[in-house]
């Protein structure tokens, strides 16, 4: 089986190893792939692996010997799934691999924001404190945690992993999603859009990106947050319109925002977020600590072996 992988330096910038995966066949790994560069290096692959490099319907058309599609991630709107289905090939994703490091980027941009580490970690190397005549400085609002309200956006494994990590911090957690109040543990509450968007604190955004999650957060659903509350995004850049969000915090109608994802990656320099008022910008790497980074090559390899053992495991259904 020839083997090939498109953009693998952002999985692999060279501490973990692919040795497992050389092993299922002839397997040739590209750190990064050009759209021009694909079908060159795509032609004679049964297997091809793909992080953010496109496999639309007409490259998938001029690769006849494919035959098994691996995302290295867990969304997969880089691939035409549907052009995929019509010729028979398997598409495969990575389900779950970062679902701990995400929810802990999501308390780093919490606890960042409420605890103002950054302001006065920089205070403190600018001689601040050492000019205090307290024993402590602080001239900024210190938030505690122990009490809010947080609205989970989709409370897949991602979404639940957050609202565990809330619960024991002392947070009432609310979340929007399609599970019947039934099915949710009773520390979580049940609530719609809106209710989330308007009564709680914190809001953390963790449902998938389509079309009805597009734009999710504008100027309407913006409006409806308090001065105070804080809006997280560990998802798809996309869920945010940027600009309207970029207006609510220059303006104070909303207090902060911690986001790990934009809608262009890496983003143009006129991003108005980039700019924007008590807005703290991570760039995409709440999956890629060493440990997810590692789950990600293990299932990947997994995910590879089943389908040349003709049992095929997380198979995409898009």
């Amino acid at each position: 089986m020839r083997i090939v992988v498109l953009d693998g330096y952002t999985a692999n910038p060279g501490d973990l190893c692919w040795d497992k995966l050389k092993e299922l066949g002839e397997c040739t790994i590209y750190d990064r792939t050009a759209p021009g560069e694909v079908l060159e290096r795509a032609t004679g692959a049964e297997a091809l692996l793909t992080n953010k490099v496109v496999l639309n319907s007409e490259t998938i058309a001029a690769l006849p010997d494919l035959k098994y599609i691996g995302v290295l991630a867990t969304g997969y709107n880089v691939v035409d799934t549907a052009a995929a289905r019509e010729r028979g090939i398997i598409v495969t994703n990575i389900p779950a691999y970062s679902t701990p490091s995400v929810g802990q980027m999501v308390f780093a941009h919490i606890l960042n924001i409420t605890q103002q580490v950054r302001h006065y970690s920089e205070k403190v190397s600018q001689g601040d404190w050492s000019k205090s005549s307290d024993f402590c400085f602080y001239d900024t609002p210190l938030i505690e945690l122990l009490g809010k309200k947080i609205g989970i956006v989709g409370l897949g494994q991602t979404g639940y992993n957050t609202a565990r990590i809330a619960i024991g911090f002392g947070m009432k957690v609310w979340a929007v999603t399609s599970k019947s109040r039934l099915q949710l543990p009773p520390e979580i509450r049940k609530a719609d859009l809106d209710q989330v968007f308007h009564e709680c604190d914190i809001v953390s955004l963790h449902c998938p990106l389509t079309d009805s999650t597009r734009n999710l957060v504008n100027a309407n659903r913006l409006a409806l947050m308090k001065p105070t509350s804080i809006l997280i995004n560990t998802g798809r850049g996309p869920l945010i319109n940027e600009q309207d969000l970029a207006n609510a915090l220059n303006t104070g109608q909303i207090y902060a925002a911690g986001l790990d994802v934009l809608s262009e990656e890496p983003p143009h320099t006129d991003n108005p977020l980039l700019t924007a008022r008590n807005c703290f910008i991570t760039p995409h790497i709440a999956w890629a600590n060493f440990e997810a980074r590692q789950r990600l090559i293990n299932i990947t390899v997994s995910n590879l072996k089943a389908y040349i053992d003709g049992k095929p495991v997380n198979v995409v259904k898009g």
